[in-house]
């Protein structure tokens, strides 16, 4: 599916509206229908600039309305605005976040307006979970990214869009741009052991929303509530933070048309340096490698793995309007997205509504969305997990770039009778002729409604209902063709095809109810309180089938019940599985906002929540917070300091729980056994699967939180200091049971305890601002420490945690080892002592001593590196220059190690006759042992990218049918300054496997986007 058309279409709407093509004109200024019934018969023809009074920039979108009439226009980019309007007509100036302005019509025939934003006139609204805030009585830590401070370009996920962004959100591509990746996310550390780690994504307050049903262009903002007296409104759901995500939505004022799109090119950053044909060939001559594995090819599979066609293109076009009574939104998106990898794709399409109304003289509001994503991804690409498990999904691995670098680059792709070579060296595979010879798909769709109705009972006193239901439906499909070297004559398949399909349906089910009420008394005194009911059903069902014993590949997958499998027992059984579990959840809650005379602050929120999955004597439990704030700059003492424009102080602390957990793990549960005969029938046999636990509760954390608001020097310099420290307590891990009384050897419990802290700075300046240039800076920076501090009780012991076994060959163990009162993300292993004469390894021993790698123990192992980064920063420079725009964004991360594991082994000549790492034969050429993990392989992994590079303009257009129109250039991931040796040192960092460079990975690219922006 391709829209070039689509686009045509519109690139020759513009060129007309260019060209001035003019005909008998129906509409209104701007193009809009004039349907007024009041049309003042002296008009005169009002011109204008509207810019922010902030900074004097000019003001693009802005709505000018005449008051009582349907006429309106809105500004163009560089703030300017036609209308026509009669003497003693009111024009009403409105945008969202700024304080709107009515100006009544004079003799004049120009009307300049400078509008005051929300930081200005404290009015700035901040999303907090079941409302909103003016942001100067906010009194916990919330950070808000809006559509306008976005990363430019293709977002493969809409995480992306603030990544950098937000001190303390750690968001990381862990497979660079595979379209079928997700983001890493994680909040302020690691916060549990087995239970949810990343926070609570909600959307247009349905929790739990996919983020798949969003595009970037449909985003209005993002709201992220970082500590436990902001989270606890949402309880259980809260401990690792949560990111409300608001949608645009439709407002009053004529009808408008936006168009957004780009096309994005793909091309590697950085190729690992492996040895080409003509190097591996000069090892055979100096004896290093057996003549016999030259094949007589030069192949370089890394370059033939590589798609340098890939072309990603996206398209959104949205409609809004309405009027004070009704109005709406609703757009329509197409987004085809090509990694760097032959055969990595994903094939997006759908689209969002939202209508709004009003009635009953404005006490009754109905708020409905609608959003749907149909998508179809290509997972062969890159490399994916080869499981004939039933219940294994479908993942991206980066396993073909793997034999990239190791497979034998004298052997060529083909035979010469023109099927697929392929070489019997250890953990080879030839990656094209998978690509030739299998499907691995995946169709997908997501659905989403919602709607919520609010009546204004009395003045300051309101109740809604919220109720939504998302629905997602997966449908894999795999198969391997009989020409596949796995399925060769010689293998257990006997020359025949393998087919496998799963699928699954999930679907979410939410009904909330909450009364709100404000007042203020005695005029200094303003309270705010609300009253609420939420409940959420989830459910999921599987199905998955597998069967071999296909002769043709004529039906593909589509005939399962045609492979000879079912009754051929000389073949690999045939298998199928189906699985549906649910859960409930319910909580009351409340919260109460009061503020004193503009200058102290206080909330309180209490959040009662039971789950079904946990036991019967915990189903329940409580959530409290309390935070207050206090508004310095609001006191005479600081009032006399014109420096100081806002200071206020926050102190909060707040408990939140994780019920992110699987469910049924406090129930004994059954699962099959053995058969046993009886009368020639053989009969199925159950027995328990899990020990119950009636006692299994929450996880929860308690976090105080220390911060401090300010803007200064005329709001130049603005931004946020937050200082925190957190506990988890009661974290839940499988312990040995004893048995009896246990009729398992496991138990699923509460035990231990993680605690984090840290520092988290955001800073915004204007550093320059002459005319027509302006320099803008942001600043996101923070540090973090994350310890177990209890691992054991009195019953339930553990010694330590291990994490991310190294793969073979040999037993090299797990890099990560994590102790009570540790540090999550030590990696734990041998230390390097030198190499003998001959080549082969010492390490040092617990006494000091060396030994050889064969003479060390558990005993001479100690913490070798952190792969954890303790810091994060990103710095972001905007330029404006009368019409142009440019965005330079760096981050980095800082004061962290990396396992270097692809140098670990194919730096090393034992894993010949497989290709090498040129630092086989030149770092570590005096090395003649078996592979071996010790603190030789870690290195620093301190790094600074330029990620994003924006280069933008917006053009002035005097035309009745196009409003504004940008156009833009955007590179991603343009530079990285890193000493580390590898291929990209920005790996995960997030969870218990932090710092791996793995020997499996998805190239790392560098990405170039050409955008256009159209408002009609």
């Amino acid at each position: 599916m391709r829209l070039t058309s689509f686009a045509l279409a519109v690139v020759l709407i513009i060129s007309a509206a260019h060209a001035k093509i003019h005909a008998p004109n129906t509409f209104g200024e701007k193009g809009y229908i004039n349907i007024s019934s009041e049309k003042p018969a002296f008009q005169q023809t009002i011109v204008g600039t509207i810019t922010r009074a902030a900074d004097n920039t000019p003001m693009e979108g802005v709505s000018i309305a005449v008051k009582g009439t349907s006429r309106g226009v809105a500004t163009d980019a560089s703030g300017r605005y036609t209308i026509s309007a009669a003497s003693g007509e009111i024009l009403v100036f409105s945008y969202l976040g700024y304080v709107s302005q009515e100006i009544t019509v004079e003799q004049s025939a120009t009307i300049n307006v400078q509008l005051k934003d929300d930081a200005e006139s404290l009015e700035e609204v901040v999303v907090v979970g079941y409302g909103t805030q003016r942001r100067k009585e906010v009194t916990s830590a919330v950070a808000t990214v809006r559509a306008e401070d976005f990363n430019a370009g293709g977002a493969r996920s809409p995480m992306d869009l603030i990544q950098g962004k937000v001190a303390g959100l750690n968001i990381t591509r862990t497979q660079g741009n595979n379209p079928n990746s997700s983001a890493a996310i994680q909040l302020r550390g690691v916060t549990s052991l087995t239970g949810t780690r990343t926070p609570l994504i909600v959307i247009d307050g349905i929790p739990g929303g996919s983020l798949d049903l969003l595009q970037q262009d449909d985003i209005e903002s993002f709201d992220v509530l970082k500590d436990g007296s902001a989270a606890a409104i949402y309880g259980t759901r809260g401990n690792a933070g949560v990111i409300l995500i608001t949608t645009k939505k439709g407002k009053e004022g004529p009808p408008q048309f936006d168009y957004a799109t780009y096309v994005q090119r793909e091309v590697v950053d950085r190729k690992p340096d492996f040895l080409s044909a003509s190097d591996f060939r000069n090892l055979i001559a100096q004896g290093v490698i057996s003549g016999d594995e030259d094949f007589g090819a030069s192949t370089d599979l890394y370059d033939e793995l590589i798609d340098r066609q890939n072309t990603s293109q996206y398209h959104n076009f949205a409609a809004s309007g309405g009027s004070a009574n009704t109005n709406y939104r609703a757009s329509i998106f197409f987004n085809d997205a090509n990694g760097i990898a032959k055969q990595s794709s994903r094939e997006q399409w759908g689209g969002r509504v939202n209508i709004n109304q009003k009635g009953l003289q404005d006490r009754l509001a109905l708020q409905v969305n609608l959003a749907a994503n149909f998508n179809k991804s290509n997972l062969l690409g890159g490399g994916f997990n080869n499981s004939d498990d039933p219940n294994a999904r479908i993942t991206s691995t980066g396993s073909d770039f793997e034999q990239a670098v190791q497979r034998n680059p004298t052997a060529p792709i083909y035979n010469e009778d023109g099927s697929f070579l392929e070489t019997q060296a250890y953990n080879n595979y030839n990656p094209l002729s998978r690509l030739a010879n299998r499907i691995a798909e995946r169709n997908e769709q997501t659905l989403s409604g919602d709607a919520r109705l609010t009546l204004d009972i009395i003045d300051g006193l309101s109740a809604s209902a919220f109720g939504s239901y998302v629905r997602e439906n997966f449908n894999d499909r795999f198969y391997r063709s009989t020409n596949d070297w796995e399925q060769r004559p010689s293998s257990d398949w006997l020359g025949m095809a393998y087919a496998a399909k799963w699928n699954d349906v999930s679907w979410i089910q939410t009904f909330e109810s909450t009364i709100d009420y404000n007042t203020t008394f005695a005029e200094d005194h303003s309270l705010t309180a609300l009253l609420g009911y939420s409940y959420q059903y989830g459910t999921v069902e599987r199905f998955n089938v597998n069967n071999n014993g296909f002769t043709s590949d004529g039906f593909l997958d589509w005939n399962l019940g045609a492979g000879s499998a079912i009754n051929n027992t000389a073949l690999p059984r045939p298998g199928m599985g189906s699985f549906k579990d649910d859960n409930t959840l319910i909580a009351f809650f409340g919260r109460v906002n009061y503020t004193y005379k503009g200058k102290y602050m206080a909330q309180a929120i209490l959040r009662r929540e039971g789950s079904s999955r946990f036991g019967a004597n915990h189903k329940w439990g409580n959530f409290p917070s309390v935070s207050v704030g206090w508004s310095l700059s609001e006191e005479e003492f600081l009032q006399a300091v014109p420096e100081i424009n806002d200071l206020k102080l926050r102190i909060g602390y707040g408990v939140t729980g994780n019920q992110g957990i699987p469910n049924y793990q406090s129930l004994l549960t059954l699962s099959t056994g053995g058969v046993y005969p009886q009368g020639g029938v053989y009969y199925q046999t159950y027995g328990p699967s899990r020990n119950p636990n009636p006692n299994l509760r929450w996880e929860q954390k308690a976090e105080w939180n220390f911060g401090l608001d300010f803007a200064l020097f005329n709001n130049r310099i603005s931004g946020a200091l937050d200082v925190y420290d957190r506990e988890t307590k009661d974290l839940l891990y499988e312990y040995n049971a004893q048995q009896p009384a246990f009729a398992r050897d496991l138990i699923y419990t509460n035990v231990g305890s993680i605690r984090n802290r840290g520092v988290e700075l955001q800073l915004s300046a204007i550093a320059m601002q002459r005319d027509d240039f302006r320099w803008n800076i942001d600043f996101a920076g923070n540090t973090n420490s994350n310890k177990l501090t209890k691992l054991s009780a009195d019953v339930f012991q553990a010694n330590w945690l291990e994490f991310y076994g190294l793969p073979s060959p040999g037993n090299l163990g797990n890099a990560f080892r994590l102790e009570e009162g540790g540090e999550i993300g030590n990696f734990f292993g041998k230390r390097f002592a030198g190499l003998t004469d001959n080549g082969k390894w010492l390490f040092y021993k617990a006494d000091g001593s060396t030994g050889l790698a064969g003479e060390m123990n558990d005993n001479d192992l100690a913490v070798i590196g952190n792969g954890v980064p303790k810091y994060h920063a990103s710095l972001s420079n905007t330029f404006i220059y009368k019409n142009f725009d440019l965005t330079i964004f760096f981050r980095g991360k800082f004061g962290f190690d990396i396992l270097n594991t692809q140098d670990l082994y194919f730096g090393n000549k034992k894993w010949l006759p497989n290709n090498l790492l040129r630092s086989a034969i030149t770092t570590h050429d005096q090395l003649d042992d078996d592979p071996q993990y010790s603190d030789y392989y870690i290195e620093k992994g301190d790094f600074v990218k330029l990620d994003n590079l924006t280069l933008g303009y917006n053009f002035k257009l005097n035309s009745s049918y196009i409003r504004n129109m940008r156009v833009y250039v955007t590179g991603r991931n343009i530079a990285t300054i890193t000493g580390y040796s590898g291929i990209d040192p920005e790996l995960q960092d997030t969870g218990f496997e932090t710092g791996v460079d793995a020997r499996g990975f998805y190239p790392r690219t560098q990405s170039w986007a050409i955008g256009l922006n159209v408002g009609f």
